[in-house]
């Protein structure tokens, strides 16, 4: 396993905020890289993994859509070799099952031979073209033209990952302290002074990690950034238990290119049973699981921002058809028929939501890569987007690597 280079670290205090699987993997990793240093994360829930980290599909994406040689695509594919290798190490329930991305019609077809090169560039392995008698043999209800067979993905349960990594902090000297909201951050001389609920933390070093809330955090620290956390709920389905032999492993469609999401798509659980979805539909609150969870603060975050406007504007099409799915079971589930026809709106029951932390630039566009943004005694995570938890723990030592550096820069100008 690669480790983060070794940068003179002196003996200091390092502040990570957010316990979410990003949050945590940075502690832990600073801890295996700088013993001497001491690691404190603090998180404002009462346990840790409590939103996008406990709120997802529980998927280990393996780096297939990413554009070659981006941060994400290197992350991802060493992410997901980092997880599967502590998933095991640490006997925590995963399964490298595969999963297939099928072209539902004849136009989806080059789309589906670029992610076929894009997944070989990117070091992907076994990856596998198929006819339609080919890939029936593996999910013999499913239906299209062509499929791609993508057998390094698999499931795994990322809120055990998290609770592990939280052990594995505190056995290694670190703290984590949960039920600590952050409330104000000062700076002191050269060093922070974060004040939380649960009381007052000095720190040399500054990581925010905060998710849905790190452009808040990093405005807390004196460091507005230019992007702006505009939160896109997705909600999902599950299929009845008596329908469920319908999907055997993970089921995808080809991305379109003109949209910024995946599209719906079903995908085993790692304690049983099948969730297809998600939709894409703006949330009325950065933790709102229910279609009907209201914060007025951040209705009013979101919709004072003139890049969200723009957005409505590059894809209103897209933008009225999720939110039309989002109050219609029948249109959810004609989704799901373009690649299981045999799917019926009677075979479906409500379930789970994840709310997607979205960094969003004034002008409309989602960042799609990983966004850093550095000051003095600080690095703040902006965008860590999909697939975050599943590269969470090589995002940290990339992490590592930039506080380094800003730690270093910071001391040279003091």
């Amino acid at each position: 396993m690669k480790e983060p280079p070794q940068a003179k670290l002196p003996p200091s205090r390092i502040v990570v905020i957010g316990g979410g699987l990003v949050g945590l993997a940075t502690a832990y990793r600073l801890q295996q890289a700088y013993p001497q240093v001491q690691v404190t994360v603090v998180e404002k829930e009462d346990s840790v993994g409590r939103h996008q980290s406990g709120h997802n599909s529980g998927v280990l994406h393996c780096g297939l859509y990413y554009k070659p040689g981006s941060l994400k695509a290197k992350l991802a594919v060493e992410g997901i070799q980092q997880m599967v290798a502590f998933c095991q190490q640490h006997h925590i329930p995963h399964e490298v099952c595969g999963k297939l991305v099928i072209a539902a019609s004849a136009e989806e077809v080059p789309r589906l031979r670029e992610l076929h090169q894009r997944g070989a560039q990117n070091g992907l392995k076994g990856l596998q073209w198929m006819t339609p008698e080919q890939f029936r043999e593996i999910e013999p209800h499913a239906a299209g033209v062509a499929a791609l067979s993508v057998p390094q993905e698999g499931i795994v349960d990322y809120p055990v990952v998290a609770r592990v990594l939280a052990q594995q902090i505190e056995q290694q000297g670190g703290s984590v302290k949960t039920r600590s909201e952050v409330i104000a951050i000062r700076r002191e001389a050269s060093r922070w002074l974060i004040l939380t609920r649960s009381g007052e933390y000095p720190a040399d070093l500054l990581i925010n990690c905060a998710g849905l809330h790190s452009d808040r955090v990093a405005a807390l620290s004196g460091c507005p950034p230019q992007v702006r956390i505009v939160p896109f709920r997705g909600e999902y389905y599950q299929i009845r238990k008596e329908r469920q032999y319908l999907v055997k492993h993970l089921i995808y469609p080809v991305p379109d290119p003109k949209f910024p999401f995946l599209g719906v798509h079903f995908t085993r659980l790692i304690h049983g049973g099948i969730e297809c979805g998600p939709n894409a539909v703006l949330a009325l609150s950065r933790e709102g699981y229910r279609k009907f969870d209201i914060s007025l603060r951040d209705v009013w975050d979101a919709l004072s921002y003139p890049g969200l406007w723009a957005f409505l504007r590059r894809y209103p099409r897209m933008c009225w058809e999720e939110l039309r799915r989002s109050f219609s079971k029948r249109l959810f589930c004609e989704s799901l028929q373009r690649l299981v026809p045999e799917i019926r709106p009677d075979d479906l029951e409500p379930g789970g939501a994840g709310v997607r932390a979205q960094a969003m630039s004034p002008t409309g566009e989602l960042l799609q890569d990983f966004h850093f943004l550095a000051a003095a005694g600080a690095l703040h995570v902006l965008n860590a987007p999909s697939p975050a938890a599943t590269a969470s723990l090589a995002i940290a030592q990339e992490i590592t690597a930039r506080a380094a550096k800003v730690f270093h820069d910071t001391g040279a100008q003091a």
